[in-house]
């Protein structure tokens, strides 16, 4: 018992004696109502720097909000310049270079009343051919409707497949000696996994109603007559895609002597040059000096909003990542 309570006394001893008079009692609560004053201050500063970012961000969002936006007023300005339209990226329903963007940009321009020329500033790898259509298909519409523009269509780094598509609808095409150019063609791709699951030992259940609803599905073999009608309807949509070149170009194509050029072959921009898909070189500032005459350039691009941009983003590369799983990526002019 001894040994007990000596261990206790020393247990007793280490602990912390309780304060003996009010003196040390009040010394601890103005420790304690210090540090509690502290957290208050560091909460309230957190609620300042948290409100103060949002505030920020809410400020660089108005700043960077395009004065362009479809719908949006948009004064043009009084003064002689070069009525200039963006096509950049995919062509695509849904993208920044679709149809509807490109066209609103593009009446936009035609319409104003000191734009002098419009030029078509391209930097696109193609994408849908009905996207492309469209654009061409408005641009010759506004070219009858206004006669006295020209269109001039600058191929900066890419100008291929359904971009110069799009570009042939110009009355003259410049580009760099090392422009990407042409790509005239179409193409449909897709992944074939019947040898992968038979292997695995996967079983495909499909139940249609018409014998070719599974058409180019991607767990079962190709018919050949399936196969033979996709065939036709890409040479259909490469034939009226030659006929749109053909029509913008007309005698400028060396074709004679360059029969592959709508084969689907990209060529350099001093080739393009020497085939007559290119008028000349020149980059957007020097066609606008030198050929247009009028150096001022006025973009009159229409352009989603910055939030509007990345949910659409967001959304794409989500739908495009389903549609590599299943092996379809669609159809594009290339």
């Amino acid at each position: 018992m001894a040994d007990y309570n000596e261990g206790n006394d020393r247990h007793d001893a280490q602990r912390p004696k309780p304060p003996q008079n009010n003196r040390e009692w009040q010394l601890i609560e103005k420790v304690v109502m210090s540090m509690q004053d502290e957290q208050r201050k560091q909460r309230r500063w957190s609620i300042f720097f948290r409100a103060a970012t949002l505030a920020y961000l809410f400020i660089v969002l108005l700043l960077f909000l395009p004065m362009r936006l479809g719908g949006g007023s948009f004064t043009a300005p009084t003064k002689p310049h070069t009525a200039m339209v963006d096509i950049s990226g995919i062509i695509a329903d849904g993208a920044e270079a679709s149809a509807d963007a490109i066209s609103s940009g593009l009446r936009r321009a035609f319409e104003a009343e000191f734009a002098e020329a419009v030029m078509l500033r391209i930097n696109s790898p193609g994408g849908s051919p009905v996207q492309s259509g469209y654009v061409y298909n408005e641009i010759m519409r506004l070219k009858d409707k206004h006669p006295d523009k020209r269109v001039y269509a600058v191929i900066t780094d890419l100008g291929a497949s359904g971009a110069y598509y799009i570009a042939a609808a110009a009355d003259e095409i410049y580009v760099d000696p090392a422009s990407i150019v042409g790509s005239i063609g179409v193409i449909m791709a897709g992944f074939g996994f019947e040898e992968a699951i038979e292997k695995l030992g996967i079983e495909r259940r499909v139940m249609t109603s018409g014998e070719n609803k599974a058409l180019l599905d991607p767990f079962g073999p190709v018919a050949d007559t399936q196969q033979a009608h996709i065939q036709r309807m890409l040479d259909r949509v490469h034939e009226q895609f030659i006929n749109a070149v053909r029509e913008g170009r007309g005698e400028r194509l060396r074709v004679d002597e360059y029969p592959e050029v709508f084969s689907g072959l990209v060529w350099s921009g001093d080739e393009a040059v020497t085939i007559g898909l290119a008028d000349g070189h020149g980059s957007p500032g020097q066609v606008a000096r030198d050929i247009i005459g009028h150096e001022d350039i006025v973009d009159y691009s229409v352009l989603p909003h910055p939030f509007e941009r990345f949910l659409r983003g967001f959304g794409m590369s989500i739908g495009k990542g389903i549609g590599q799983v299943m092996g379809v990526d669609g159809w594009s002019l290339r």
